[in-house]
């Protein structure tokens, strides 16, 4: 699932850059230099600032390469040009150089440990960022965002009772739109929907209007509003969202989700293609296939398709020491393109690294239904329904896994607890069962 509730912004760390331009001098090669956005996020106050200061961090750098209070900035300012841009592959990978120097002179600095815990979550290397996190929080016990990030590592890899354990710390510590947001994924993912509603509520609550980590909490109780059929206060959000920060791309993917459930889908289109002109996110163009493919549109679905897979495989091969992992991805992207040897593969590949996350158990239970290997899918779908989430797409394929297997009864009412919490699922997948819904 590409949607991501946590990784949230380094702008409570960023901020400061800003008071720190200075003229701008001659480059140097060898140093990671900040690129250029584009056209429609580069007109903003926000991106001048953002260009000046860490235009200005580079000057300091080549003045004075010792510089570990730089240095640090320079990463942690290439970490949230990351999220701005989608662009993680190549700031990724510039912020853990820059972080791996700070750190050979100072072991124990916590910001830099942060700052590479955040770097290996982006890059989904999630055991990895375990023990960054932990030390980190060994160094400084009451710093709330060291917590979150081994938060995020825990729920990634199914370890979802240390998430709560950990969470609770968290907001201990510093109770806020970081920690409000976690508790939040972490209801959803016990099935409580109206906690997790009313916990992103206070994260919105929290943030500070116009800021992308408030913009972000924003699209996240959107995306729970959606989850629960109600289409009006998701759109609403988004609005508010674009209002705050104008053509911020994932509340304008949340209109085109809006569109997608209404069934207008050249709106969707519409909404979704201006995401993907503001940032790279195969997310969205994932989104576009499967509208795409709603509105019978087989060959452009595939393309898109294609280019998502495409994309993935690339950032493998392109260049920096950083590997990101993406199988539940391409796994993902598969599935869409009805490729299911593929989808099995990659998704088998994802669950050797972690086999207790519920997001990659259900989607190899899908996948195994597809493959018309009922008794595995429903393995699989055991392990995707432990923590009881109600997410209305799991609901409903774990009823029709039950169907094949030959539990009618219990398929149906699965599929009818779906439908209660969010009546517009995909008209795909409730074709798979509408004939059962029907003979009731």
């Amino acid at each position: 699932m590409l949607r991501k509730y946590f990784y949230p912004a380094f702008l409570s760390l960023f901020v400061l850059l800003v008071g720190l331009i200075v003229i701008f001098g001659k480059k140097k090669p060898d140093m990671p230099e900040l690129k250029n956005r584009n056209a429609i996020i580069s007109s903003t106050s926000e991106w001048l600032n953002t260009k000046e200061a860490i235009e200005g961090l580079l000057i300091t750098l080549r003045k004075d390469p010792g510089n570990n209070a730089a240095r640090l900035n320079l990463a942690l300012a290439y970490i949230q040009e990351a999220r701005i841009t989608g662009d993680h592959t190549y700031y990724d990978n510039a912020a853990l150089d820059l972080l791996e120097e700070v750190l050979k002179k100072e072991p124990e600095n916590v910001d830099a440990l942060c700052g590479k815990a955040s770097v290996y979550l982006s890059a989904h290397q999630f055991a990895e960022a375990i023990p960054v996190a932990q030390k980190a929080i060994k160094l400084d016990s009451h710093k709330a965002f060291s917590y979150g990030l081994l938060v995020d590592a825990y729920v990634e890899l199914g370890e979802y009772e240390k998430a709560v354990e950990t969470t609770d710390k968290m907001v201990s510590v510093r109770p806020d739109i970081r920690s409000y947001s976690r508790v939040s994924y972490l209801r959803e993912i016990h099935g409580e929907y109206a906690g997790a509603i009313e916990a992103m509520d206070m994260a919105v609550k929290a943030g500070m209007p116009g800021l992308e980590q408030t913009a972000w909490a924003r699209v996240n109780l959107g995306q729970l509003y959606e989850h629960t059929g109600k289409l009006a206060e998701a759109e609403n959000q988004y609005l508010m969202a674009l209002e705050e920060r104008p053509n911020y791309a994932y509340a304008l993917a949340g209109l085109g989700r809006v569109e997608k459930a209404k069934g207008n889908y050249k709106q969707a289109l519409q909404h979704l293609e201006k995401a993907g002109q503001s940032i790279n996110e195969l997310s969205f163009i994932s989104e576009m296939a499967e509208v795409y493919s709603l509105s019978r549109q087989t060959e452009k679905a595939t393309a898109a398709n294609n280019k998502v897979i495409e994309a993935i495989k690339n950032t493998h091969v392109s260049g920096g020491k950083l590997q990101h992992f993406a199988d539940l991805e391409l796994a993902e992207a598969y599935v869409q393109n009805g490729e299911y040897d593929l989808a099995r593969k990659h998704a088998l590949a994802e669950h050797k690294r972690r086999p207790k996350n519920i997001d990659v158990n259900h989607l190899i239970a899908w996948v195994a239904y597809k493959k018309g290997n009922y008794k595995e899918a429903g393995q699989y779908m055991e392990t995707a329904l432990r923590t009881h989430s109600q997410n209305p797409t799991l609901v409903y394929r774990a009823g029709l896994i039950q169907l094949k297997s030959g539990n009618k009864e219990k398929g149906i009412a699965l599929m009818q607890q779906a439908l209660s919490t969010n009546p517009f699922l995909s008209p795909d997948l409730k074709a798979e069962g509408q004939n059962y819904l029907a003979i009731k």
